[in-house]
């Protein structure tokens, strides 16, 4: 027979569990099987309470078209939060503001790969200056949020 009183334990610690992922930002991550430092970036996210989705992508062009990534603003992986779009080596903190504030964006990017961005950090390199870009479906652009050198280090 089982024990009611460990059923219902049990049966909390499960909805305890279920109501901590739901607060939690869950995050869809597309990137190419062959890049490495997109694994670091999701560790950088996951660190801060972002739940990752992680999927492999070939074809990164189609993706970056489908969720509207302007051409300058390309990085090597993309993903989607919050009905936001988050191109490239976003940090952290920067997108939990996003989900925060929720402003009229299509999304944001950091543009490229810059040295010290999260998952670009290199040993023995100073961390370049780098803006994290909010762009909206007009092809308006701001500076959402600007890291100085050595910021993240």
């Amino acid at each position: 027979m089982i024990d009611r009183r460990l059923l219902l334990a049990g049966a909390t610690v499960l909805v305890g569990g279920v109501v901590e992922a739901r607060s939690r930002p869950g995050m869809v991550l597309f990137r190419d099987p062959q890049c490495g430092c997109c694994s670091a970036w999701v560790d950088h996210v996951l660190a801060a309470g972002i739940t990752v989705d992680v999927r492999l992508e070939t074809a990164m062009d189609r993706i970056k078209t489908r969720f509207a990534v302007p051409d300058d603003l390309v990085s090597c992986h993309t993903a989607v939060v919050g009905g936001y779009v988050i191109e490239g080596h976003v940090p952290a903190p920067v997108i939990l503001k996003l989900l925060r504030e929720r402003p009229v964006l299509t999304g944001i990017a950091v543009a490229g790969m810059p040295v010290g961005s999260p998952g670009m950090e290199a040993p023995g390199l100073a961390a370049e200056p780098f803006g994290v870009v909010g762009f909206g479906p007009t092809g308006a652009r701001s500076i959402y949020a600007d890291f100085p050198r050595g910021f993240l280090q």
